[in-house]
């Protein structure tokens, strides 16, 4: 790929961009969120139309009009925000729009066939999933690795993995790495791209770095440290990665007792949270922590225990509930559960807060782009505009978004679920020390997150889940992963 250039009302998304991939080789596309690799890749799989610039395909230049297009052609994209049918079955999923038929002159779908293809596409890649699984039974992680099986499946030479492992498990990206192991053993060019610079030392072996549209450098990893890769994305030096806590927690803000969920993986969860605090929940996937979050929060019912706030029993048994009692959910999946993608910054920062913005039943429209306008600020917020659509910013940026919408109702507790998923370096640290300043101006706040220097590096205490409950907490000046990890494993 080379002059690549691409434009979008008001931004400059790609300035001259260029990429150059070698068969049998993991190249890593890195920099801050709003760099453009991800629009870069569009360009490449036909989502978006280039304005400028070449792509070269095994020396044919190529101008792919639509994804099929680039799939038939041998160019796989296996996105970071997954858009997948959930009602229907896995089998169903990788084969949608190309079903092995019974036989040309009678065109029904071959189910037998296809189930067997996809048990042997699965189990070749190693992973254990039924063929007739319905995917909204499946985890995020099980979802993701069905994209990946759906990319393999059309014999791709060149596979895109955009934030492949942002909601995988240790023992899952291990599985992922073997997969891609394989795929570049087999001649496979894979453009990775992630914010996960240890994944990006270990299996990358060149590394070209984006920033603001443009292509700043590449180089063979080996010759690249993990600081300089950051200079090179943010053009400064970056300091620690975690700003210091100063703050120490007061008195009991917020107490759950024996929490059980109708969904079965949350099972008798007891917890507490202090006023400034920053409590870490680890876990392996599946161990609870999101149904917990979600169960607080009334998005999901509860079979059993009690919540008590400022010493006060209490019951959201919706969210609107949880909300007029400050609390504030940041979701797992933004595009999912997470933004209303049609609409603008604006309607998406004030959604949750509405209230603050009527005067005699109508909205006052001008108070609600100054609070916006103040929000896109604080939070450094890429945009040309609060009336810009939220899904045209990038996937960092949607996630201070919809940081800054729960800000707006003044919360009391921050359950926040992934929070820095799929953001850069320079933007998880402004959001480390958003959620410090939180703390230190009184509020309770849990966070659950999979990478465990992040739970390290911010928080004052860490509560790990098991089996749906609290298997033990730890200090995290003085644990270790392996403790951490020694926990997860307890009631499994």
């Amino acid at each position: 790929m080379t002059g690549i250039c691409k434009s979008f009302p008001g931004v400059k998304a790609l300035d001259m961009a260029e990429l150059t991939l070698m068969p049998g080789s993991v190249h890593a596309l890195m920099g801050e969120n709003g760099a453009g690799k991800s629009t870069l890749m569009k360009c490449l799989f036909g989502v978006y139309r280039r304005d400028d610039g070449s792509v070269l395909l095994s020396g044919r230049e190529v101008e792919f009009k639509s994804s099929r297009e680039a799939l038939e052609a041998g160019v796989a994209m296996v996105h970071q925000e997954l858009n997948q049918a959930l009602k229907l079955s896995v089998a169903d999923n990788i084969w949608l729009g190309r079903y092995p038929k019974i036989s040309r002159y009678f065109p029904l779908v071959d189910e037998k066939k296809m189930q067997g293809m996809t048990r042997e596409l699965l189990s070749g890649l190693g992973i254990r999933i039924s063929p007739t699984a319905k995917m909204s039974t499946l985890s995020v992680s099980e979802r993701q690795m069905v994209e990946i099986a759906k990319a393999v499946s059309y014999g791709a030479r060149v596979i895109v993995f955009d934030e492949p492992t942002s909601s995988l498990s240790e023992g899952e990206a291990q599985k992922l790495f073997g997969i891609i192991g394989k795929l570049k053993a087999d001649g496979c060019g894979i453009i990775y791209i992630s914010h996960k610079m240890a994944e990006i030392m270990r299996i990358c072996d060149t590394v070209t770095v984006m920033r603001d549209g443009r292509h700043i450098a590449t180089a063979p990893s080996s010759e690249l440290t993990t600081d300089k890769i950051i200079s090179l994305m943010v053009g400064r030096e970056l300091g620690s990665r975690f700003p210091e806590r100063k703050n120490k927690p007061g008195e009991v803000l917020f107490e759950a007792r024996g929490l059980s969920g109708v969904n079965p993986r949350l099972k008798d969860a007891t917890l507490t949270l202090r006023e400034g605090e920053i409590l870490g929940i680890a876990g392996l996937d599946g161990s609870g922590r999101t149904e917990l979050l979600e169960g607080i929060f009334g998005l999901t019912e509860l079979s059993g225990g009690e919540m008590y706030l400022s010493g006060e029993k209490i019951r959201n048994r919706n969210p609107r509930e949880a909300i007029s009692r400050g609390f504030a959910l940041l979701t797992e999946e933004r595009r999912r559960t997470g933004i209303f993608g049609i609409l603008d910054i604006r309607e998406n920062s004030t959604v949750s807060s509405l209230g603050k913005f009527t005067s005699f039943l109508f909205l006052r429209d001008s108070k609600r782009s100054e609070a916006t306008r103040e929000n896109i600020h604080a939070m450094k917020i890429k945009t040309p505009s609060e009336r810009a659509k939220i899904s045209t910013l990038s996937g960092g940026n949607q996630q201070k978004v919809i940081l800054g919408r729960w800000l707006l109702t003044d919360p009391k507790v921050l359950l926040l679920d992934e929070p820095t998923r799929g953001v850069d370096v320079g933007a998880k640290y402004e959001i480390y020390t958003l959620i410090g300043k939180l703390a230190e101006a009184g509020r309770g706040i849990i966070v659950v997150s999979s990478e465990m220097p992040e739970l390290l590096g911010i928080c004052d205490r860490i509560a790990v889940m098991s089996g749906g409950r609290i298997a033990g907490e730890v200090d995290p000046g003085r644990t270790t992963q392996e403790e951490i990890m020694t926990l997860a494993a307890k009631y499994i």
